[in-house]
């Protein structure tokens, strides 16, 4: 199959579950990809070092032949911004991708922003390439529970649009089961849609390694760690977790919040701890996909923490399955999938979203486990991982939703 992939975001980017090694597994199976994106700038909102942006620029990256067009290069606190940015780039793919891309059997459309349905239409109507889109984010729903948008008449117009995107994909693919269910009460046909649970890479996440020079650097050594690895915004409300931690301060000192990642909130919460006198949460800058597994490794529970809001109840942020694959034991602080998800797999323990006495209570209630317990916890939600949400497993999927469609 020759496939195209439609993305907002992609290598180098921080995007390593439907990036660069989806694309790589496919060439592996005997396909042709190809990417048509833009000019990396996520998280920061900078091109990269090493990129210069113009009409197009083309690249290999590991076997796989890369289109970038120009776009608005932001992702601060101003949505106005961000939305320039987010509807440059569709611009950008629609006028002048259509046109330098090869033709493909199928394209892979995966929507960060659900602006990507403009070049999407616009190369199914131009040239004739179905597309599989994927629903990592419910349009405009994430705008309005993130406070990035919440004019009336803009929600119409975003619910009207994401409707005729959905008309026009030939299968819609959703990582959770209520999305699925949101969709079909919106009139989506029950038939049209897959549920594909992301992945997490697997190489890098999957590790059994213990590296104690590493903890000793990162201050890990005779702690409690619970570890946050992510984006840091407003949806993740990571203040009510260092309100958790004042809690614990005094009759928990060893448990040991670690936060990782950069994000618009990022100061602001070192500002909070700062003011509370905290010593038991940690910053540690963003690293690499690379890295990233072996600090998992070192901490003794894993934190997934999203806003209360009715939204995030159909969502499973990324991160769940990467802290699965990991073989850690998982405090879920998300109602709904992702909280079915860990307890399905008796792989952690959930508490209330932005509820510091239930986080704290959850936290504490790990730290009292025994060691053989948490590893045994550990243990599941890795097998898992490996049974029902692995790359393999992912990548099987989709494989075969592409080919269904190919052979209409």
């Amino acid at each position: 199959m020759k496939i195209l992939f439609l993305m907002h975001y992609f290598q180098p980017e921080p995007n390593f579950f439907m990036g660069l090694p989806f694309a790589k597994e496919l060439v592996r199976r005997g396909h042709q990809v190809q990417v048509l994106t833009g000019f990396p700038n996520y998280p920061g909102g900078k091109i990269f070092d090493g990129y210069k942006q113009r009409l197009i620029m083309r690249e290999e990256m590991e076997g796989v032949p890369i289109i970038r067009v120009p776009l608005y290069p932001s992702h601060d606190r101003s949505s106005i911004k961000r939305m320039l940015s987010y509807a440059s780039l569709s611009t950008s793919q629609a006028l002048i991708g259509t046109f330098a891309i090869e033709k493909a059997d199928v394209a892979y459309v995966c929507q960060g922003p659900a602006t990507i349905g403009l070049p999407a239409k616009t190369i199914k109507l131009l040239r004739r390439i179905p597309f599989v889109y994927n629903i990592q984010d419910l349009w405009p729903d994430s705008l309005a529970s993130t406070g990035m948008f919440d004019n009336g008449l803009g929600m119409k117009i975003l619910h009207f649009w994401c409707k005729s995107i959905y008309k026009s994909a030939a299968k819609i693919a959703v990582i959770t089961p209520g999305m699925k269910q949101r969709l079909i009460e919106r009139g989506v046909p029950e038939e049209k849609i897959e549920v594909v649970y992301n992945w997490c890479d697997d190489a890098n996440i999957s590790s059994d390694e213990y590296d104690q020079s590493l903890a000793d650097e990162l201050g890990f050594t005779g702690k409690f760690n619970i570890v946050f690895a992510g984006n840091m915004g407003k949806a993740q409300a990571l203040g009510a977790v260092i309100d958790a931690a004042d809690i614990l301060k005094e009759s928990c000192p060893d448990i040991q919040f670690v936060l990782i990642g950069s994000g618009v909130e990022v100061e602001s919460l070192k500002k909070k701890t700062k003011d509370l006198k905290l010593e038991n949460v940690k910053f540690l800058a963003r690293r690499p996909i690379e890295e990233i597994g072996k600090i998992l490794q070192l901490s003794d529970a894993l934190l997934v923490h999203l806003c209360n809001d009715p939204l995030f109840e159909i969502t499973i942020p990324s991160k769940t399955q990467a802290y699965m694959a990991a073989g850690k034991p998982v405090l879920i602080g998300v109602k709904g999938d992702a909280a079915n998800l860990v307890e399905s797999a008796e792989a952690g323990v959930a508490c209330e979203s932005e509820n510091p006495d239930s986080i704290a209570k959850s936290a504490r209630a790990l730290f009292e486990l025994s060691e053989e317990q948490r590893s045994e916890m550990g243990k599941r939600a890795a097998n898992f991982y490996n049974e029902k949400l692995s790359f393999k497993v992912g990548v099987d999927k989709y494989e075969s939703i592409f080919e269904r469609i190919i052979s209409k």
